[in-house]
Order: structure tokens, then sequence, then C-alpha cells
């Protein structure tokens, strides 16, 4: 069994989030108001909220959101799936 970088994980990782949760919207805003749509439109917001440096010379303002939805599971499932053909 070969092993995977870490960083190359976390990118699989971040893209498979990333790719599903524009899918899971997507198909959220094709299907009609209902119980299915509302299973696909119910995300999970993590993060930091905004963080403000003040350098005196320079400010800076940092912070991210991850939004997941159940795409996004799914899609970092397949990714994960697809790292054992990653040479």
């Amino acid at each position: 069994m070969r092993r995977i970088k870490f960083g190359v994980l976390l990118l699989i990782i971040f893209l498979g989030i990333l790719i599903g949760s524009v899918l899971g919207e997507l198909i959220g805003l094709m299907l009609p108001d209902g119980v299915v749509k509302n299973f696909f439109l119910i995300s999970v917001d993590a993060g930091i909220g905004p963080t403000i440096i003040n350098l005196n010379l320079i400010k800076f303002t940092l912070g991210f959101t991850f939004k997941l939805n159940v795409i996004g599971i799914i899609g970092i499932a397949i990714a994960t799936y697809m790292l054992k053909w990653y040479k």
C-alpha cells in the first residue's frame, strides 16, 4: 500500500467538497419545492469569523467559512475513493 502525501489528501478532499457543494446547489435550484429540495439545501456552516490584524501601517482581515451540504459529503466520498488511481 502506497502512502499519499498529506497535501494531496487535503487537496482531494477540498476539491470533493467544492464540486459536491456546487452540484448540491445546482440540484437544489432545479428541483421543485418539497422535502427532497429541502434535503439537498440543508447545509452546515463552519469556519473562523473575520479576525482583524492591525499593524498600524497595514490592516488585515482574515477569515473563512465552509458551507457543507449532503452532496458535498458524497463528493468527499467519491474524491477519496478516486485516490486509489492517484500515482
